[in-house]
């Protein structure tokens, strides 16, 4: 399992969302690329970053920030956050990111999703962000009344990279995983599953890389702020992604 260090941007800022609230933020720098060297240096392959701006309003509001995390960093870069059409997510790539994350969109018109997936095959994700089982869209704003299995069924496709699955009650809250939730998730789809949300220790990352269902394990877990917090290092988190169940 791969441990993704998380950069959520708002305002050109680092920060985190209790619970995808946009007014219980805290901030945690100004200097996102710093954040994304300290990750790599620590050895991330994957630095998983949002837009939280483009989330909510649409747009590319911290393209520019991410662009820059590219060209600094050896390591991968997953991004989501406004990601709406398909030159959305082109302009991303010639940003230099690895992998788009759809949210919104998806929800709205999975279509979109087919035809990314059918031109980028492996470097498009699906973000699915819930309340229990209802996904919700637009920075976490709007309950899309869609089922998280329905629509984990719905994107069990080969061109699709990943599923990225929030528990949007779980994030930024250091509450601990959804354990069961994401095993049902695994259950429903061959599509490598990262989790996101909750985690607070490294007794959380070993509690996901040992869910196992039918011989397949998670294939990521997102983490930020328990980084930010201190909770456990970089180096700590990798260690404990990839330690054997």
């Amino acid at each position: 399992m791969e441990f993704y260090p998380a950069i959520d941007l708002r305002g050109g800022k680092v920060v985190q969302l209790r619970q995808g609230d946009y007014g219980r933020e805290t901030v945690y720098g100004d200097d996102p690329v710093a954040v994304a060297r300290w990750f790599a240096e620590a050895g991330a392959t994957w630095v998983h970053v949002v837009d939280l701006d483009a989330a909510r309003d649409g747009g590319a509001a911290n393209l520019r920030a991410i662009e820059e995390m590219c060209i600094a960093v050896d390591c991968k870069v997953q991004t989501g956050g406004g990601i709406r059409s398909v030159d959305d997510a082109a302009e991303r790539f010639a940003a230099g990111v690895a992998r788009v994350v759809v949210g919104s969109a998806a929800v709205e018109r999975p279509e979109l999703v087919d035809e990314l997936a059918a031109m980028s095959p492996g470097q498009v994700a699906v973000g699915l962000d819930a309340r229990g089982r209802d996904v919700a869209t637009h920075g976490w704003k709007v309950a899309s009344g869609k089922d998280l299995t329905e629509l984990v069924r719905r994107f069990d496709l080969p061109g699709v990279g990943a599923l990225v699955v929030t528990d949007i009650g779980r994030d930024g809250m250091l509450a601990g995983p959804d354990v069961e939730g994401l095993r049902s998730v695994l259950a429903n789809t061959t599509v490598p599953v990262i989790a996101s949300g909750g985690v607070s220790s490294l007794a959380d990352l070993e509690s996901l890389a040992a869910i196992e269902v039918d011989g397949r394990r998670l294939a990521g877990a997102i983490a930020g702020t328990a980084v930010y917090e201190h909770r456990f290092t970089v180096e700590e988190g990798i260690e404990a992604c990839s330690q054997p169940a």
